[in-house]
């Protein structure tokens, strides 16, 4: 029997009916129209379904719907503002980190965790925290380079 589930994603107060068992990627995708959470393997292996959930990265295959009820999600369609990307968007266009796209949305979104955590993580920490998240283009060295990039952006963007 389908129970309400209330949310705010990116920034806009939603509501939907899922079933119990039904995953968060499925209610975004499926029940919000918000597909750029990406099913990419079905294991929670690829982080390709990366959402920001109360601020923190998370694969959103591992997460029920109904678990996230309450919380606020940020999906790659929440970053962007009044037609401007976000400089981590903007820092992966820039610094060549991504080919196909695929794999960008749980990237970038997990980088904006770590940057939110550490303006200025080495590249050791940025492929720690990005451990979880498979990319087949791109031989992750740009993705590197973009995050890096993205934290000197948001550094100068944000007074200390």
């Amino acid at each position: 029997m389908p129970e309400t589930l209330e949310l705010v994603v990116n920034g806009e107060p939603r509501s939907l009916d899922v079933e119990p068992r039904t995953l968060l990627v499925h209610a975004l995708r499926d029940g919000l129209q918000l597909t750029g959470a990406h099913v990419g393997c079905d294991t929670s292996q690829c982080g390709a379904c990366t959402v920001l959930l109360d601020g923190h990265a998370v694969k959103s295959c591992t997460v029920l719907a109904l678990q996230a009820d309450g919380a606020e999600v940020t999906t790659i369609e929440g970053l962007a503002a009044d037609d401007e990307l976000h400089p981590i968007q903007r820092s992966f266009v820039e610094n060549h980190g991504l080919q196909c796209g695929f794999c960008t949305p749980g990237l970038i979104l997990t980088a904006v965790d770590l940057l939110a955590r550490d303006p200025d993580p080495t590249d050791d920490m940025i492929r720690h925290s990005l451990r979880g998240n498979l990319c087949r283009c791109t031989g992750y060295q740009p993705i590197v380079e973009s995050v890096r990039a993205a934290g000197v952006a948001l550094r100068k963007r944000v007074p200390r």
